[in-house]
């Protein structure tokens, strides 16, 4: 699995995600600004978008994620 991020300064937005991004992603709203993506047909989390993420490191408030993540090794 790759992980994929990037940081849009201007928006202070900050994008990860398991593989490429994708536009046919379904996109769910989760507490304190961050929103989950999943995959439509499995429903599992694609990844994710951390809204005011300068502004929330400035204020050193947590992101807290309502996933739970399984890692293996790679191949």
């Amino acid at each position: 699995m790759k992980l994929y991020y990037f940081y849009d300064k201007k928006a202070d937005v900050l994008y990860f995600s398991e593989g490429k991004p994708s536009a046919n992603s379904i996109s769910r709203e989760a507490d304190n600004d961050i929103v989950i993506r999943l995959d439509p047909k499995t429903k599992r989390i694609k990844g994710f978008t951390v809204l005011n993420a300068a502004k929330r490191l400035l204020k050193q408030q947590p992101i807290e994620l309502p996933i739970t993540v399984k890692l293996t090794p790679s191949q």
